[in-house]
């Protein structure tokens, strides 16, 4: 009878076992990340696990705690802010509180800018939110999409589909730097919740907390300079931090030395000199900072924006209408290396220009 019951019934055996390895896989990650705790990079082994401890946010994760009580009348979730500055581990928490333990097994997480065609919505998200709901107190799948900003139009539009059919099965949650990237159809399925940027005194108590718990000493000054150069990215402050105290002390001195300033005093001088006129040296400045210096194009702007503001050109309706031609350039997906070169171009004619003027004024 057993043995009939077992030809029977093979999906129960079967069930049992996969409950089991997956709890013991659990519990081995758990240990793995204990002893592994100490080794961690700073931006992880202080990454929250409630929404409780995730700062600056309190109008947001007060409206998520009250979501989570009722997990089967949440909606789809779409975060968007600046970055580093909590919505991936917004994201995260909300997985850990409605699915607790199983959170790893039935969350699926993916960098939309990596993977962002139209054949991983049709495959791998399709697959995996069409799934029935698991059990064990599990109500659905949950699947994150960071930087979903970056996805191109057409996956958006499948993705829109997959997120109407799958509401029984799953709740997406997309992270966004620009939510206005976010087709109307999606944005309209979701519940929006907008990260502000974290202000200098939350990010400066914050590192000196982390300071202390890892008996690093630091000047307030140094982490104000931590701020200046990361502008309220935590996670680029962490990091920042973390490399600063390999030198021991924290000082001003250190951050300036692992920083460069954080690039942006050389993006200063390669935007100061391109307005002076001089294209090529620029250019080379510039490559130089993206392909050697990592610099992603996008920082590149940002920090172009601040050296034009702070420059003789700030009221150059030219010099910001390129800048921001640029950017918005770079966000739909265009090359960086042809997109800035043009800018820098552009700059230099602006540049040469203007001296042409003054010079002109002066024979006068």
């Amino acid at each position: 009878m057993i043995g009939d019951a077992q030809l029977l019934f093979p999906s129960i055996q079967t069930r049992r076992v996969q409950i089991l390895i997956r709890s013991l896989a659990r519990r081995l990650v758990q240990i793995f990340e204990m002893s592994k705790e100490s080794d961690l990079m700073w931006v992880e082994k202080y990454r929250p696990v409630e929404l409780s401890q995730i700062i600056n946010q309190e109008d947001t994760v007060k409206r998520l705690k009250a979501l989570v009580k009722n997990p089967l009348e949440m909606p789809h979730l779409l975060f968007a802010g600046p970055p580093g500055t909590g919505k991936t581990t917004a994201a995260l928490c909300v997985a850990r509180e409605i699915m607790k333990d199983y959170w790893r097994d039935y969350t699926l997480e993916l960098n939309a800018s990596n993977e962002r065609g139209i054949d991983t919505v049709r495959e791998r998200i399709k697959n995996f939110a069409s799934y029935a709901s698991p059990g064990n107190g599990v109500p659905f799948r949950i699947v994150l999409l960071d930087e979903s900003d970056a996805m191109t139009h057409d996956a958006q539009t499948a993705l829109r589909r997959i997120m109407e059919e799958s509401f029984r099965t799953a709740r997406f949650i997309l992270t966004a730097n620009y939510s206005s990237n976010i087709i109307e159809p999606i944005q309209s399925r979701c519940a929006i919740f907008k990260f502000q940027r974290l202000g200098r005194d939350v990010v400066v108590e914050y590192l000196a907390t982390i300071c202390k718990k890892e008996g690093v000493k630091c000047t307030k000054a140094a982490l104000g300079l931590v701020y200046d150069n990361t502008e309220g990215d935590l996670r680029h402050a962490l990091n920042l931090l973390q490399a600063a105290s390999t030198m021991g002390e924290i000082t001003e001195e250190s951050v300036k030395r692992v920083s460069g300033l954080s690039g942006k005093a050389k993006v200063a001088e390669v935007i100061e000199t391109a307005l002076r006129g001089d294209f090529s040296s620029a250019r080379l400045k510039m490559i130089e900072l993206l392909q050697v210096g990592g610099m992603s194009e996008h920082d590149f702007i940002k920090f172009a924006s601040d050296a034009l503001s702070k420059s003789d050109f700030s009221s150059s309706i030219e010099a910001l209408q390129a800048t921001a031609d640029t950017d918005y350039r770079l966000l739909l997906g265009a090359n960086p290396d042809i997109q800035l070169t043009a800018y820098l171009a552009r700059l230099a004619e602006i540049g040469r220009r203007q001296k042409g003027q003054l010079s002109d004024e002066r024979d006068n």
